[in-house]
């Protein structure tokens, strides 16, 4: 009988947590994204975002993004969407088609060295990231890759923590129910 009712409050306690997790409809909204740039040379770890409403339409939906920031690992620089060479044009967030279906999201985002703007700038398109050499453009001196992650909503991060929280809640009154009965 306890164990009925103990999985009738977890399945009412699942129920509620689900519910406040994707209450939200298919409408647009802005979208976060974490980047992380690693070469031999440089590293880094950015986030970006952008209203997915605004994807343009055609074969290469592309979208402004909103804000960014990027800071290169032991660097105290950070660059931001406006330091983009293009601005306000650019950075933009093109949807591409992954491997597996689904579409996924890649930044273009083209910037100068803040120590050296005329010895370097860098260039990430998609999954490349790359150094160039700013007195030769064009002459790649350093390579290396972008992988991307998206942010959770809040509203979903909310829910995982109500659901936990209760359970953990039902979990321990019920290991006190146990030791008075005992």
């Amino acid at each position: 009988m306890k164990l009925l009712k103990n999985l009738a409050v977890t399945a009412a306690t699942l129920a509620i947590g689900f519910s406040v997790v994707d209450v939200k409809t298919a409408s647009a909204a802005i979208v976060n994204y974490a980047f992380t740039v690693e070469s031999p040379t440089k590293t880094g770890k950015g986030f970006f975002s952008f209203d997915d409403a605004t994807f343009s339409s055609g074969i290469f939906p592309e979208a402004i993004v909103k804000s960014l920031s990027f800071q290169f690992d032991g660097d105290s620089n950070l660059y931001t969407e406006k330091d983009d060479i293009a601005y306000p044009d650019f950075p933009v967030v093109s949807l591409v088609s992954s491997s597996t279906g689904k579409p996924s999201v890649e930044l273009s985002y083209f910037f100068f060295d803040k120590v050296n703007p005329s010895a370097f700038f860098y260039e990430i398109v998609g999954e490349d990231f790359t150094i160039l050499d700013g007195s030769f453009q064009n002459t790649e001196i350093g390579f290396g890759k972008v992988t991307y992650t998206k942010v959770p909503e809040p509203t979903t991060l909310g829910g995982a923590i109500l659901v936990c929280g209760i359970s953990l809640i039902i979990k321990r009154k019920a290991k006190a129910m146990r030791k008075v009965k005992a």
